[in-house]
């Protein structure tokens, strides 16, 4: 009877540990490829003024939906329509990436946008407006590797996400400017500041790919790696020079990224919002 039971308990333990290792496999599958994807095609009506600098915010996620950073970053760019007499455009509809309403945007902003959230004509019609002249900015999740778009990772990031550290997952460090062309761009930028966040590590540096890198930080003085039990072995960094924000020209227009912003903390950090308030601004 006794070892009746022990066995019971053994099989039902194997089971309970098989049935949690394919639900995380799949779960890990889906954050990296995607989840089920809709797209959206219905042309919103839009009523553009003409004396505004228009935003497109869009904030779909069809990957990791890192929610309370998204509403965060509404309300915050909200504030910095009134402050700045924007007109900005909230959405997680895709049908506005056509070519005649994308036209009247001068900025379009992936607020944390993950998995593949436009088809095809959808993309062709954001890159076809950045080459012409627009300008697209991307935050955190926005440049991780679950879009599957060629043009977009060359032109946002420019190089390929890889991991962000496991254990902590969160870690504060000191965030330090770099000198670059653009004057309007670190307009009343503190030289460093300090800030917790998700620090992602990509393969290479963006300055290889022809990057103007606006913030670092001292990619040794934080734990990098990626280990995840024995699913994930990525116990590596980007060195001392670790880029957070870096830019481009992409044909006429324009590219900015920052992988800072995964939890809405980090829409509280003044030195964050002005950043991004400056990106928009020296387009």
């Amino acid at each position: 009877m006794m070892k009746r039971m022990l066995k019971i308990i053994l099989w039902s333990g194997i089971g309970i540990i098989a049935v949690a290792g394919i639900l995380l496999a799949g779960f890990l599958y889906k954050v990296k490829h995607g989840f089920p994807v809709s797209y959206e095609t219905q042309v919103p009506s839009i009523d553009f003024p003409s004396t505004h600098t228009s935003v497109l915010l869009f904030s779909k996620a069809t990957g990791f939906r890192h929610g309370e950073s998204i509403e965060a970053g509404k309300k915050a760019f909200a504030e910095l329509a009134r402050k700045n007499n924007w007109f900005l455009y909230s959405t997680e509809e895709g049908g506005v990436f056509n070519p005649e309403q994308l036209a009247n945007f001068d900025v379009v902003i992936f607020n944390n946008s993950t998995g593949r959230v436009l088809n095809d004509t959808q993309q062709r019609a954001l890159e076809n407006y950045v080459e012409q002249g627009g300008s697209l900015i991307g935050i955190h999740g926005s440049g991780d590797d679950s879009h599957h778009w060629e043009w977009y990772e060359q032109n946002l990031t420019g190089v390929r996400f890889s991991h962000h550290p496991i254990d902590p997952q969160l870690q504060q460090t000191t965030v330090m400017l770099n000198a670059v062309p653009d004057t309007l761009l670190i307009q009343g930028l503190p030289k460093q500041w300090t800030h917790t966040d998700e620090w992602y590590v990509f393969f290479e540096n963006p300055r290889t790919k022809g990057f103007e890198v606006l913030y670092t930080i001292d990619g040794e003085k934080i734990i990098p790696g990626g280990n995840f039990l024995w699913i994930i072995d990525k116990d590596f960094g980007m060195g001392k020079d670790h880029p957070v924000s870096w830019y481009r020209a992409s044909g006429r227009g324009r590219t900015f990224y920052t992988s800072m912003g995964h939890q809405a903390e980090a829409w509280e950090q003044p030195a964050f919002l002005q950043m991004l308030e400056n990106a928009v601004g020296s387009r």
